[in-house]
């Protein structure tokens, strides 16, 4: 039976194989990245390890399926990765002169992370990532997921939240409007994304 429970230290591989296996739109990366540890050091890695006090995982019989990661303040974090966890990864990962491939692409995230909008992040201070592994999906854990990381962060100070999502990855699209996520914004090419926002307080009774 699966229960969801708080992240530790040595479920962080479990992270990295999970972030790969669900990194091309919820399907399996492991074809594209012939690194198997950039996707996750990029979109899971620093979040369990900058912001441990709201990082969730899910554990059934078979291991850690799928988790839930992110920081209550989007703005501090961002600048804690440029001081603490980038400059670190950018000794082992050259700059791209023109990235073309998905481990191009990730290695030049790594020299120039994105900083998120502070329209956005003022406003929606904590963000997340959340990714379930097939056999979980499905079975309500996504949401479940999503309770105990709002109630979290809520605790810690973030009023409300956001997150941003690919439009290719339409299943998840559909999955956050019906929890109540409501739509902030788009970006047009090359991200190509939706950005979600949504209150901590929400009732889930």
């Amino acid at each position: 039976m699966a229960a969801i429970r708080p992240y530790r230290s040595d479920d962080l591989d479990d992270l990295f194989r999970i972030c790969l296996a669900t990194g091309d739109a919820g399907r399996d990366a492991a074809g594209l990245y012939r690194d198997s540890r950039i996707l996750g050091s990029v979109y899971a890695a620093p979040y369990a390890i900058h912001a441990p006090d709201s990082a969730f995982v899910v554990e059934d019989g078979e291991g850690v399926c799928g988790y839930i990661l992110g920081p209550p303040d989007t703005y501090l974090f961002e600048k804690t990765l440029e001081a603490e966890w980038w400059r670190g990864l950018r000794g082992r990962y050259r700059e791209p002169s023109a990235p073309r491939t998905p481990d191009e692409r990730m290695s030049w995230l790594i020299h120039h992370p994105p900083r998120t909008p502070r329209r956005i992040s003022e406003p929606w201070p904590a963000h997340l990532h959340i990714n379930l592994l097939p056999r979980l999906q499905g079975r309500e854990f996504g949401a479940a997921l999503i309770d105990r990381w709002l109630a979290t962060v809520g605790a810690l100070g973030a009023r409300a939240a956001h997150l941003a999502v690919g439009v290719r990855n339409e299943r998840a699209v559909a999955f956050y409007r019906r929890y109540g996520f409501c739509e902030l914004e788009r970006t047009g090419p090359p991200f190509d994304v939706i950005w979600f926002g949504i209150e901590t307080g929400r009732d889930t009774t």
